[in-house]
């Protein structure tokens, strides 16, 4: 048996891992800086930064370990939208949104001490037409400053806002338990 490490501050993530009922820790010592270099394809950027994570993390790992490190990007029009750092930059994502389908892509690490194994999943989410008001009303209550494209689907925008999505639910949340799942058993 092996411990499993997951090594992300989301709390969205802790939640979903410990939906598959596996036993695990959670660590973030990590080194890595989330810079992506010019002209990398928008798609080839969560693995980028997944297997950045893994790498960076703090320690090396024991034998019996397994680090899980993922990331999720917003890809609209060719350009990748991340986790905003202003209200007005907030607003200006909702915006690229509104009216219109995106992709969500989730990228997913896992690694022990021999070797690694890095996977995406790729979810397709149509947004209706929103209104100001709408997008001022869930910025300022539920701030998703945290969160990939400004937004979290679980929440009062995704309520309101998604019309329809084309793949996993749970990918869009930020982490594709689904197939995590499945790669965990062919790891282990």
């Amino acid at each position: 048996m092996k411990r499993i490490i997951l090594g992300s501050n989301s709390p969205r993530r802790r939640e979903l891992l410990a939906g598959l009922d596996i036993d695990f820790t959670v660590d973030t010592g990590n080194g890595f800086e989330e810079l992506v270099p010019p002209g990398l394809e928008a798609h080839k950027v969560p693995e980028f930064l997944s297997r950045g994570k893994s790498h960076g993390f703090h320690r090396t790992l024991e034998s019996d370990e397994v680090l899980i490190t993922s990331d999720t990007v917003v890809i609209v029009d060719r350009t990748v939208l991340g986790k905003p750092h202003t209200r007005d930059e907030a607003v200006r994502m909702l915006r690229m949104l509104s009216g219109r389908a995106h992709e969500v892509v989730t990228a997913v690490t896992l690694r022990d001490s021999v070797r690694e194994e890095t996977f995406s999943v790729s979810t397709r989410v149509h947004f209706v037409e929103l209104q100001q008001a709408e997008i001022d009303h869930y910025i300022d209550k539920y701030k998703p400053f945290d969160k990939a494209g400004a937004y979290g689907i679980q929440e009062w925008i995704g309520y309101v806002g998604i019309s329809s999505i084309e793949g996993s639910f749970y990918n869009v949340m930020g982490f594709p338990v689904h197939r995590v799942w499945q790669e965990l058993q062919h790891f282990l």
